[in-house]
């Protein structure tokens, strides 16, 4: 199975200023690109050979789980947002949001503390279980909770090549900024 570099659903400048032009370049069209390739060469003659990307995730370790991972971790980055998107959920992944942080906006802000907090680079993601509850998960580097048996329906990436060229070293302000561009019916379609 060769695997492809997602197809982006909006314009590289769309998502300006959050995610400028420059940034999809450099993020998606070389630095995504580069992890896709990798994968590729990696599991030729390996069990992964014909897996799909979720099974190798779950299942590799070493370059080929980082190149997976990250794989998987951008396809879900780059679906997630839009422009003029932004707002708040709705239907039953609203209704799980409320029970389980409280209110949309305890759960924006514990999502961006996570961000804040993690250590050097990686993930942090709004998780659901096989009964639909909620959890807020960070992970180190390629990391995905799909490892831990968890449905990931919404990440941000905290890696700095994910925003340093408009923001530095300002993540808490690019976090905040993603709200904006959020899709919600495809996050709520992941869950």
């Amino acid at each position: 199975m060769t695997h492809v570099l997602v197809t982006l659903p909006y314009a590289v400048d769309a998502l300006a200023p959050v995610i400028s032009k420059e940034t999809i370049e450099f993020h998606h069209g070389k630095h995504l690109k580069t992890y896709v390739d990798n994968l590729n060469k990696l599991i030729v003659g390996t069990e992964f050979e014909n897996a799909d990307l979720n099974t190798i995730v779950q299942k590799s370790e070493g370059a080929i789980f980082n190149n997976a991972g990250q794989t998987l971790n951008h396809n879900l980055y780059f679906t997630q947002f839009g422009p003029g998107k932004g707002g708040a959920p709705k239907g039953k992944l609203a209704e799980a949001i409320n029970a389980q942080f409280g209110s949309f906006e305890k759960f924006q802000e514990e999502m961006n503390n996570a961000g804040v907090s993690l250590f050097g680079s990686g993930w942090v993601w709004l998780a659901s279980d096989a009964n639909g509850k909620l959890s807020i998960e960070k992970e180190p580097n390629a990391g995905n909770p799909i490892r831990k048996g968890l449905n990931p329906i919404l990440g941000f990436d905290v890696w700095e090549h994910s925003y340093y060229l408009t923001y530095q070293n300002r993540r808490a302000d690019h976090l905040k900024d993603l709200w904006s561009i959020i899709d919600w019916d495809v996050v709520e379609a992941r869950y």
